[in-house]
């Protein structure tokens, strides 16, 4: 009786161990902050925002997620009504690789790997440098389940610093910096 009681000890403070380590060896990806940029924890619960729009581009599918003062200010026809969207606006855009479901029917295109995530936020005091948004961009590596600030050796390339998508945007500045529209409902 006592061989097998050390036995299950052992069993339990084995599996504990194990346990242990798999926690901690898992990314928390809040804590992950783009040097001299944004941070992912400025976004938590992203996933569960609602949907602006999706988009394709260069061999990726995306879906645009907003904050609920970036929806506000959509429905209330910024940037098309000549007004900026306010601060604390945020927005996701998350990129996968896509794939056909062969065995649906009409085999549609869905999203495959994830390939990044994508953050931008208004605050006109804060990046008054670069139009009033803050842009970061994180990679991630589906291998390993684990994300990492973008560098300028990724496509496209990125600086270390919230002004990161500030030049591509700057096309649209009279749309306060976004090149999303919002998908009619």
């Amino acid at each position: 009786m006592q061989k097998s009681s050390l036995i299950n000890l052992v069993a339990s403070v084995s599996i504990s161990i194990l346990a242990t380590g798999v926690a901690i060896s898992a990314q928390d990806k809040y804590s992950l902050q783009v040097p001299g940029g944004l941070a992912f924890s400025e976004f938590r619960g992203y996933e569960d925002w609602p949907v602006i729009a999706i988009s394709e581009n260069e061999g990726v599918i995306a879906v645009i997620l907003g904050n609920p003062a970036m929806i506000g200010a959509y429905r209330e026809g910024v940037p098309g009504n000549g007004k900026p969207f306010p601060d604390g606006a945020r927005m996701a855009k998350i990129h996968w690789i896509p794939k056909k479901q062969e065995t649906y029917p009409g085999q549609p295109t869905v999203p495959g790997a994830q390939h990044d995530v994508d953050f931008m936020l208004k605050d006109s005091k804060r990046f008054a440098d670069s139009g009033g948004w803050g842009y970061g961009a994180f990679e991630y590596d589906a291998a390993s389940d684990v994300f990492r600030p973008a560098t300028t050796a990724d496509n496209p390339p990125q600086e270390n610093d919230a002004k990161c998508g500030y030049a591509c945007h700057t096309v649209v500045q009279n749309r306060d910096y976004v090149f999303t529209e919002y998908g009619k409902r």
